[in-house]
């Protein structure tokens, strides 16, 4: 999924990224705005994950909830 149509869906799969890391905020997931780097950033910290697992866990979000939105 390229990066522009991630930001156009991202009101749609912020509420999938709430339920998949629920510590992270409202506030905090707005900011990202489906920037993948940013919220594997988030999610690396907020969770002690690695960059790699971070990342590997976004990415893999990012494949199972490809649109059609």
């Amino acid at each position: 999924m390229n990066e522009d149509t991630i930001k156009g869906q991202w009101k749609q799969l912020k509420g999938k990224a709430k339920e998949a890391w629920g510590d992270l905020t409202d506030d905090e997931l707005t900011r990202v705005e489906g920037n993948a780097e940013q919220l594997a950033g988030l999610v690396q910290e907020r969770y002690g994950r690695t960059r790699e697992e971070a990342e590997r866990e976004v990415n893999d979000f990012f494949t199972r909830n490809r649109g059609p939105y």
